[in-house]
């Protein structure tokens, strides 16, 4: 069988604060979501934009990075792969999530949460984890 390729690479804006939870095993496995923008201009010559929605789930260290450092609001890189997961519920219905899940984020701008962030502070540095 030949080899395939499963890599996505993201910039976005976090729509909710990192959800923390441990599996029956104690592992680490954070979620939440980010949304990545696009603007075109249309063939009448109208401005658009479109919003891109990701569901994103990191395990065990960068999960508790994740939780640890990110918030509503902030821009930050993911990297990972895609991953689909189907599931039943109690009536019967199955149910499908698509999730990016990370192997790297780097956080872009400052470490506080934007609520924090001072108009008049220069500091603005990259974090990588």
């Amino acid at each position: 069988m030949a080899r395939g390729l499963n890599k996505v690479m993201i910039i976005g804006t976090l729509g909710r604060d990192p959800e923390l939870r441990y599996t029956p095993s104690g592992r680490p496995v954070a979620s939440f979501s980010v949304a990545t923008s696009r603007t075109w201009t249309s063939a009448e010559g109208e401005r658009r934009e479109e919003t891109e929605w990701f569901n994103v789930v990191a395990w065990g260290q960068l999960a508790e990075i994740c939780k640890t450092h990110l918030s509503k609001g902030q821009q930050t890189y993911v990297e990972g792969r895609l991953q689909t997961r189907g599931w039943e519920d109690e009536n019967g219905v199955r149910h499908y999530r698509t999730e990016l899940v990370a192997n790297e984020m780097i956080l872009l701008g400052d470490r506080r949460s934007p609520q924090e962030f001072d108009q008049s502070d220069d500091f603005n540095e990259d974090y990588a984890f």
